[in-house]
């Protein structure tokens, strides 16, 4: 967990928690990069994932559940918000990251970057150029998590969302810079990426993976890439 500088005063009484949680794992044989592509639902192995997230935040106080658009994380937060007896909630402002190669495959081992007309999105991996920028990513994300935490104030909130999005809200709370190698992205299938807000103020991040057991070797945080095995990466 890192803990931010708070420079408040107040007191634990307007503590609110709002877990990010990626969704669980998609059915996709034929490995495309679905970004907000719809009809691309959780897997049985991605159900189980989302019912043990809902056993795990079974106990907690949360007081409000919202999931971007997309199947897989509707069908991810459905379990949580059942748990609680909630309605799920929809923002927009949760959804996969844009980007140019969405409805392809594009991964470790494919053959994409040898691609001729593939070059002309991989030029700026600053911006980046062959996708949403990700400060408007920052802005959208930074903008669904302030309004959960409006609502859940003083309780806890569950948003679910996509892996690029969560790590950049992350990477920029976190005081880094956005660019990243994807490979190193800290944020596995049904992990949680926590803020604790004192206040309106973001003083801590934390991180888990309550259904780390159920995630294969080569999709853990951190893991090698696995030739034919990472083509949706990322999503």
């Amino acid at each position: 967990m890192s803990i931010l500088n708070s420079g408040s005063g107040q007191g634990d009484k307007d503590i609110t928690v709002v877990h990010v949680m990626r969704h669980g794992e998609v059915h996709n044989p034929e490995g495309i990069l679905y970004g907000r592509l719809p009809d691309y639902h959780l897997s049985e192995l991605g159900r189980q994932m989302a019912d043990r997230v809902a056993e795990h935040l079974a106990p907690r106080d949360i007081t409000h559940v919202v999931a971007s658009p997309l199947e897989r994380a509707q069908e991810t937060a459905t379990p949580i918000a059942k748990a609680h007896g909630l309605d799920l909630n929809t923002d927009a402002r949760l959804i996969e990251a844009g980007n140019v190669f969405q409805g392809k495959t594009f991964g470790v081992g494919d053959g994409a970057l040898k691609k001729p007309d593939n070059w002309k999105h991989l030029v700026n991996p600053f911006k980046p150029s062959w996708g949403e920028p990700y400060v408007d990513q920052v802005v959208r994300m930074m903008g669904a998590l302030d309004a959960a935490k409006d609502v859940a104030r003083g309780h806890e909130a569950v948003l679910v969302s996509h892996q690029l999005p969560i790590w950049i809200v992350r990477s920029y709370v976190e005081r880094r810079r956005l660019w990243h190698d994807p490979r190193k992205r800290q944020c596995t299938l049904a992990s949680l990426t926590t803020f604790t807000y004192l206040g309106d103020k973001i003083v801590s991040v934390g991180y888990t993976e309550p259904a780390r057991d159920l995630v294969p070797a080569h999709l853990l945080a951190g893991a090698k890439p696995v030739k034919g095995k990472d083509k949706a990466f990322g999503a």
